[in-house]
């Protein structure tokens, strides 16, 4: 298949107001569209969107009703300097799930978890030779 595709990620949730707040405060995503059901939340950056929908709602189709049963997902946003996003977090307050580490394969990171339970993998890559 040809031509672009862009992906953004949607999670089903009653928690619409805190997953707003979160992404806001903590990882200075701004809002692109909301309504009393949705949010549609965009990144300055241009290279990352996420929503939230509340579940159960009348305008969509069963599918789309079940909420996020709070695990087995993870985002990663890789971003350029992970420890100025790491001290940004110890400011903020935002619990640590996995504190800052390096590990053998380059990954430079440490995770936090949304409202809804969603694991959040902050990583900057390393070369094998920073590492």
């Amino acid at each position: 298949m040809s031509g672009t595709l862009k992906m953004n990620v949607g999670i089903i949730t009653p928690k619409l107001a805190e997953s707003k707040a979160f992404y806001q405060n903590v990882l200075d995503f701004a809002v692109t569209f909301e309504n009393d059901f949705f949010v549609l939340l965009h990144h300055p950056s241009g290279m990352a969107e996420i929503s939230f929908l509340q579940p159960d709602h009348a305008s969509q189709q069963p599918l789309f009703h079940p909420a996020f049963p709070g695990t087995g997902i993870y985002l990663t946003l890789e971003v350029t300097d992970v420890e100025q996003y790491y001290e940004r977090m110890k400011t903020l307050g935002v619990p640590l799930q996995i504190d800052l580490r390096k590990e053998p394969w380059g990954d430079y990171h440490f995770a936090i978890a949304d409202p809804n339970g969603v694991g959040i993998d902050l990583v900057t890559y390393l070369t094998p030779e920073q590492a």
